[in-house]
């Protein structure tokens, strides 16, 4: 068994399209924004890893549309996607008119670098880059050290 890709279920069908296809850079591999589904992959790929469909027509076929489209909650997923500058990459967006959740920081119990926004449905993303691993906190190091050795003893 595999993962095969991400299907987020989006109202805002159109917009979604045009964020992922437009500001995101991703190669539309199936439909437009007048369609109901979409694929999409990172430039140079062909296999898709990300895929858009009506939220409505889900609900349909599962026979939930008598529940609530939206409720007011923590987020429950978060969409991740892996840059080189987080820093340039959330600058560009900005550019275009993107509101960032919360600007590039450093996370060094993670390791990474990081900027958080939402597309136009609202799902999370997350643009994130590695932190040098001098930039790590000691805990990360010792994890990892410890990860690591667990995983070359096996």
């Amino acid at each position: 068994m595999r993962i095969d890709h991400v299907r987020l279920l989006v109202v805002n069908f159109a917009e979604c399209f045009r964020f992922y296809r437009d500001l995101l850079g991703l190669k539309v591999l199936w439909g437009s924004e007048t369609d109901s589904y979409a694929s999409f992959a990172e430039p140079g790929r062909n296999l898709p890893n990300l895929a858009l469909f009506r939220r409505q027509a889900m609900a349909e076929a599962l026979g939930t549309l008598h529940l609530p489209a939206q409720v007011k909650a923590q987020d429950r997923a978060m969409l991740i996607v892996g840059v080189q500058d987080v820093d340039a990459v959330v600058e560009h967006l900005q550019a275009q008119g993107i509101r960032m959740v919360l600007g590039p920081q450093d996370f060094p119990d993670w390791g990474m670098r990081s900027a958080y926004l939402r597309d136009p449905d609202g799902n999370l993303i997350e643009l994130c880059g590695e932190l040098p691993k001098e930039n790590w906190s000691e805990g990360l190091r010792q994890a990892a050290k410890q990860y690591n050795q667990n995983r070359d003893s096996t």
